[in-house]
């Protein structure tokens, strides 16, 4: 089951690959319209002489055709999003076998937790694209931000299979892991379309630089504020739970709910960070790029938390499982 999970990850990596390409190639064609001129009938006037003078034709644009090059760039797309699913499915596939193999959640490490949290990412994308197709131009972003974080877990935070420490054999390992999981996911959906309506709004604003080009394509500034908001206070509750449940466990586990521990410390950052967000979101005054780099450094701080603390840090939660 093991070597079946590692498998299924190596398959799903390539499967996040193809999907980016296929985004890729429609994000470089778009959706090009042209317009053919036609000349228009014509017309005759009566000339001075009493003669008929015909006018010279004059080209009227046709409506607009949608050129060719529009009809394989969503071919591209949809490719795109089939390429994604599939690769979901297998990124189901490595954990559910990953889970079987341990005989229990595969939560113990920072491969697993990897995995996890991008699977959830990916899974919330799936979900909110059925819901609204005009997203899709934003695949390209999330399954470039797929390939690179689950190709790190492979590649560089890969663990043999091992038993949870005893500090972990609690059912508050099920109720403080998966919504801390759950909740990261959705942060880490939030943090594409964060990136792309800053990207997008500086566009809309006529500039014309790298990186605000990139986002030419993409859909309105104003539609990715919303999905950015929506997507942070449906997870900031649930954040706020996972840290009170882990308080809970801490203190049935070590005998005090709060030790300031690094990961602890983090997740206060990162709850605090998030809050300030979503107060600023709610704070007319403030600017909405304002507040969405708010919810930037709000991911930056869940990254530290689940890389800086594991490596350079030691602590109670120190379970990354590298050497």
């Amino acid at each position: 089951m093991s070597a079946l999970s590692d498998n299924f990850v190596t398959f799903a990596i390539l499967a996040y690959l193809v999907a980016m390409i296929g985004h890729a190639v429609e994000y470089a064609l778009g959706n090009v319209r042209t317009q053919v001129a036609t000349a228009a009938p014509v017309r005759e006037l009566v000339g001075a002489g009493g003669g008929v003078v015909p006018t010279p034709p004059a080209p009227v644009p046709s409506p607009p055709t949608v050129d060719r090059s529009a009809g394989r760039a969503r071919l591209a797309g949809l490719i795109g999003v089939g390429a994604t699913a599939v690769a979901a499915v297998l990124h189901l596939a490595a954990l559910v076998t990953r889970g079987l193999a341990a005989d229990r959640m595969p939560w113990g490490n920072m491969y697993e937790f990897v995995l996890t949290v991008t699977f959830i990412g990916v899974a919330a994308w799936l979900v909110v694209l059925w819901k609204r197709p005009s997203l899709r131009k934003l695949g390209l972003f999330l399954t470039l931000v797929m390939v690179l974080l689950v190709a790190t877990a492979e590649l560089v935070l890969y663990v043999p299979i091992v038993p949870l420490v005893p500090a972990l054999n609690s059912y508050w390992f099920i109720i403080h892991v998966s919504t801390i999981v759950f909740a990261s996911g959705i942060f880490l959906f939030g943090v594409v379309p964060a990136v792309g309506f800053l990207m997008r709004s500086g566009y809309e604003q006529g500039k014309r630089s790298f990186p605000y080009t990139l986002a030419k394509r993409l859909p309105g500034a104003a539609g990715l504020e919303r999905l950015t908001f929506a997507l942070h206070a449906f997870a900031f509750p649930i954040f706020t739970f996972a840290v009170i449940a882990g308080a809970i466990w801490a203190e049935a586990a070590w005998g005090r709910p709060w030790g300031w521990d690094p990961k602890e410390t983090w997740a206060f950052i990162s709850w605090v960070v998030y809050a300030g967000y979503l107060h600023a979101r709610a704070t007319p005054s403030v600017k909405r790029n304002v507040a969405t780099w708010i919810a930037v450094l709000g991911f930056l701080t869940v990254l530290m938390n689940l890389f800086g603390v594991n490596i350079f840090f030691t602590g109670l939660h120190s379970y990354g499982g590298l050497d």
